[in-house]
């Protein structure tokens, strides 16, 4: 989402470009305003420099995370050293944290305190050398749903009544049958609505910054002109500006709004597992189900936006299967 800050005046000295860089980021992630004064500024400073809204919103709160856990130990944040790098670590892995989050978490806190060591801030990066934990490939702890999960959940969100019931048909549909991400979802504005190549299609930034035109299934044309439709009353929809999911009052969604959406709707479609979803589980289950129904490992890879194909293959649960071995096909092939 644009952050509108208003810029120093020309010739302003340290003091007022540091506000505007400080208005900026907490602007963009308010959890930063709660560090010290002088952690604010470094912090800003970093995440300024990162180009993706969604490495920063994750890196924002890993590095706060972890100078508040400094905090409770009395350790200057320029003062860590890998001792307190490996305790932290473990901490996190002994109270149940995944591998993954850990793996992350520290190349946020790798991030920052190289900054701070090419600024001459720090004369030691303290995550060199840490040990990063090992992440099984093929395991995800994601839960899915199974087809008859997935219409129950389509059903549901047909079936729900209140003045956003429209909205929530297209939502379900946006995440389950085009996969996207949530927050792709929640930052898209109606205006990245398109056409392209008699394809209707929702432009959207992936992962690093990548632009993608996204095909819409017939399904969610019609749930989303129908809720646009009801949006502009008695005009025309295509005149709307503003985001493409929007609250009551004209403002974007939020990421919360779909997580609390998910699960309500989840809960009323009987599926028992309902406390456990995410948005994210709507993805994955429709990555899965593109594979499972036969798409080609290439063409899920485009669908999903992943840039590396072993991700994609993370998703096909039946890859082991012996009735798909490659032998029986080269076989075939040579007879």
């Amino acid at each position: 989402m644009p952050v509108r800050v208003l810029p120093a005046a020309p010739g302003a000295g340290p003091a007022s470009l540091a506000g505007e860089l400080l208005g900026r980021v907490r602007a963009e992630l308010p959890a930063v305003g709660g560090l010290g004064e002088r952690e604010q500024v470094l912090v800003s400073a970093w995440l300024t420099g990162l180009r993706s809204s969604r490495t920063r919103r994750a890196y924002a709160g890993d590095v706060v995370a972890w100078l508040g856990w400094l905090t409770e130990r009395e350790t200057d944040s320029l003062a860590a050293g890998r001792v307190h790098v490996d305790l932290w670590a473990a901490t996190q892995l002994d109270s149940g944290a995944a591998p993954s989050s850990v793996r992350r978490r520290l190349s946020a806190l790798s991030s920052f305190y190289r900054y701070c060591a090419a600024h001459d801030l720090t004369g030691r990066v303290p995550t060199q050398g840490v040990a990063r934990p090992v992440v099984d490939p093929d395991y995800t702890a994601t839960v899915g749903l199974d087809r008859d999960q997935a219409r129950a959940l389509v059903a549901a969100a047909d079936a729900d009544t209140g003045p956003q019931a429209l909205r929530t048909a297209a939502v379900v549909r946006l995440l389950l049958h085009n996969a996207l991400r949530v927050d792709e979802a929640c930052a898209a504005d109606i205006a990245d609505l398109g056409e392209d190549s008699g394809h209707r299609v929702l432009r959207v930034v992936r992962k690093g910054a990548r632009k993608a035109k996204i095909p819409l299934t017939p399904a969610t044309v019609a749930a989303l002109e129908a809720y646009l439709a009801a949006r502009a009353g008695a005009g025309e929809w295509r005149q709307l500006g503003g985001p493409l999911l929007a609250t009551a009052a004209g403002g974007r969604l939020r990421q919360s709004h779909l997580w609390e959406l998910v699960r309500r709707l989840a809960r009323t479609a009987g599926i028992g597992a309902w406390e456990q979803l995410s948005p994210h589980c709507l993805r994955h289950s429709a990555i899965t189900f593109a594979l499972d129904a036969g798409a080609s490992l290439r063409d899920v890879q485009d669908y999903a936006g992943h840039k590396d194909p072993r991700t994609t293959r993370r998703y096909d649960h039946s890859r082991d299967s012996l009735d798909r071995n490659a032998a029986y096909t080269v076989a075939a092939y040579l007879a």
